[in-house]
């Protein structure tokens, strides 16, 4: 039998098992700290109410309470506070996706006074085309008496193919209106239906179906804005046909044009407006001379016999 006193073997089974339950050590601070660490690294302080050792909670180390990763609010999805959220724009900024709004070049002119409408300018074939209503459309006379139309009705029209870049090719050029004007299978129809429009009783024969703006000057072929029934000039007897004056007024602006001493849109407006005045607001200088007579078998029911 051993030598070994009773109470040697007992306190050497004792510290056996006070090691394995880790609980009956006489250095038990060491193992606390040590599962505190353990339990910094892999988990949060337990929640409140929590049977666990309050003393691991109330280490005197304060990081040991806020161990918790500081990006970890950022990986929840979490906003830090007075962040706007994902997918709210802060104020005035335009959402993904949107246009912006438009609006008027800088420094684009206004549109320019006195702007005349724009035809659909020469074409293969013309038709005729559908006259202001009977009885809607009232002459208006010069203090001279010469007759001028209803700004309503017939406020003139361009040629869109005129422009001052083409004038060379256009109506500076010899036998350019013949080519572009309107037969008279299609201009005597129109002509009945204008006369009904303006009321004019007068024989047709004595009036001529005029282009406002000559297709000399620009004007548009066809449109009915640019055409109307113009009553013969007074003094002009009956039944030796139109005899207009317009004609030569218009013969000069053209001149006046191609020779650069006036501008073919201030032409247009002036003649649209007033043809008996054109030449003086213009600075053009001569008078309108008495129109020709007319060739023989020659006839005003074709437009604008000098455009």
């Amino acid at each position: 039998m051993s030598n070994v006193p009773r109470w040697a073997v007992l306190a050497t089974a004792c510290a056996a098992a006070l090691t394995a339950v880790a609980g009956c050590s006489s250095d038990s601070s060491k193992n606390d700290d040590g599962k505190r660490a353990e339990s910094a690294k892999g988990s949060s302080a337990a929640p409140s109410g929590s049977s666990a050792d309050p003393s691991a909670n109330s280490s005197s180390d304060p990081s040991a309470n806020s161990s918790a990763n500081p990006s970890s609010s950022a990986a929840s999805g979490d906003a830090p506070s007075g962040s706007p959220r994902t997918g709210s724009p802060p104020t005035g900024s335009a959402s993904a996706g949107s246009a912006p709004a438009r609006s008027a070049p800088a420094g684009s002119p206004p549109p320019p006074s006195g702007s005349i409408p724009v035809g659909p300018g020469p074409q293969p074939s013309y038709a005729v085309q559908q006259q202001p209503a009977a009885g809607s459309c009232h002459y208006r006379f010069t203090p001279a008496k010469e007759p001028l139309p209803d700004p309503a009705c017939t406020p003139g029209a361009t040629n869109p193919k005129v422009t001052r870049a083409t004038l060379k090719t256009t109506i500076c050029r010899s036998g350019y209106t013949a080519g572009i004007r309107p037969p008279a299978s299609v201009t005597s129809r129109q002509k009945t239906a204008n006369a009904a429009a303006y009321g004019y009783k007068g024989s047709l024969r004595d009036a001529e179906y005029d282009h406002l703006i000559g297709l000399q000057l620009g004007g548009d072929p066809n449109d009915p804005r640019n055409l109307w029934v113009e009553p013969p000039s007074p003094g002009r007897k009956e039944g030796k046909g139109a005899g207009d004056p317009k004609d030569v007024v218009e013969s000069r602006l053209k001149d006046a044009v191609c020779s650069g001493k006036a501008d073919l849109v201030k032409v247009q407006q002036a003649v649209a407006r007033d043809w008996t005045t054109a030449l003086d607001v213009l600075g053009v200088p001569g008078k309108p001379a008495k129109p020709a007579k007319p060739a023989k078998g020659a006839t005003t029911s074709a437009p604008d016999g000098g455009g």
